[in-house]
């Protein structure tokens, strides 16, 4: 039975599920770590408990104080959840092309939601840059995920043990994308500590630069992306600290086929950049078929957060996308 508890405390710990229908197809077992069974329904709620923990130990932010920060919806739910538990009001600065399902929940749940332009990082209207402006005018404490180690951190002390204990201490493989690199920094450091042949690969979206980083060293990129909170351009903080072995880079047919998949043979209705990540890992485990390998990735939030999206037809026609069966 499970304890009485806050949603504080009931952030982290989350299954890991085997994919039965890629396990099966490839001899290799395929594990999803379930975040989007985080309170706040995505692997963001870490983060934000993170971000959070350090800045009251630290005495940036102060009983009754305001959390400001840029992000492409997952973060600002995490802080909210938890900024709100806590007693704080937090404002979230989001670019205006996210799914419309992110900024009804936050303006929900009490955020004060600021949608900009979407633009490139060095215009200085990017999310990311009016948060930090924001902060400074008022004095708010900014969480600055990309750039904060808290963020990686709080993956190094949890999830990093979680899947090290789960798996008793047999993995093969991480596969991940990155968008602050929190997950993939925290993960890759703790578990490649256990077991230095722990192999970490990346996973990128067309349209960011650090499939190109890690495979030539340079950032550089081409097309584009429906995938949202994932893929960069540059290298952030928590990136940088990260042990990363190989990179995969999944254009948006591939990725939209694994998620209607993962929906009809496994139940699993997840987001765009868990359906990433699983295309990834199961590319690994169709290359390497019988080794009986095992396979962790994330299955980063659900489905539910993007259906105006991904699960509308027309929207999926104007990108030229048509879910297709995958050949196992």
């Amino acid at each position: 039975m499970m304890p009485i508890t806050t949603l504080w405390n009931a952030v982290g710990q989350t299954p890991l599920f085997v994919l039965g229908s890629l396990s099966r197809a490839t001899g290799n077992e395929i594990l999803g770590k379930g975040e989007m069974l985080n309170p706040g329904g995505s692997v963001k709620d870490r983060t934000a408990k993170g971000l959070i923990s350090a800045a009251e130990a630290s005495g940036e932010l102060a009983p009754g104080g305001t959390i400001v920060e840029g992000t492409a919806g997952n973060t600002g739910i995490g802080l909210t959840l938890l900024g709100r538990e806590r007693g704080y009001r937090v404002v979230v600065v989001m670019p205006d092309n996210q799914a419309a399902e992110k900024y009804a929940l936050l303006a929900a749940m009490g955020a004060e939601v600021r949608t900009v332009p979407a633009v490139p990082f060095a215009n200085q209207g990017h999310f990311f840059h009016t948060a930090r402006r924001l902060a400074e005018e008022h004095g708010w404490f900014w969480a600055n995920q990309f750039e904060n180690p808290a963020n990686g951190e709080i993956h190094y002390r949890t999830t990093g043990p979680e899947i090290w204990e789960q798996c008793e201490g047999k993995v093969d493989v991480v596969v991940s994308a990155a968008g602050t690199g929190g997950t993939i920094s925290g993960v890759s450091r703790y578990l490649k500590e256990r077991n230095p042949k722990v192999e970490v690969v990346l996973v990128d979206p067309l349209g960011s630069g650090l499939y190109s980083y890690v495979k030539e060293g340079v950032l550089k990129s081409t097309g584009s992306s429906i995938t949202e909170g994932i893929g960069i351009m540059r290298i952030t903080e928590n990136f940088r600290a990260a042990h990363v072995d190989d990179a995969l880079q999944i254009p948006d047919q591939e990725m939209i086929d694994m998620l209607y998949h993962l929906a009809r043979y496994d139940a699993q209705v997840v987001g765009t950049s868990a359906a990433l990540n699983v295309a990834a890992a199961y590319r690994i485990a169709a290359a390497r078929r019988g080794q009986g390998l095992r396979i962790v990735t994330f299955l980063c939030d659900h489905g539910s957060r993007y259906a105006s999206r991904v699960f509308n037809p027309e929207f999926l026609a104007s990108k030229s996308l048509t879910p297709r069966p995958l050949a196992l």
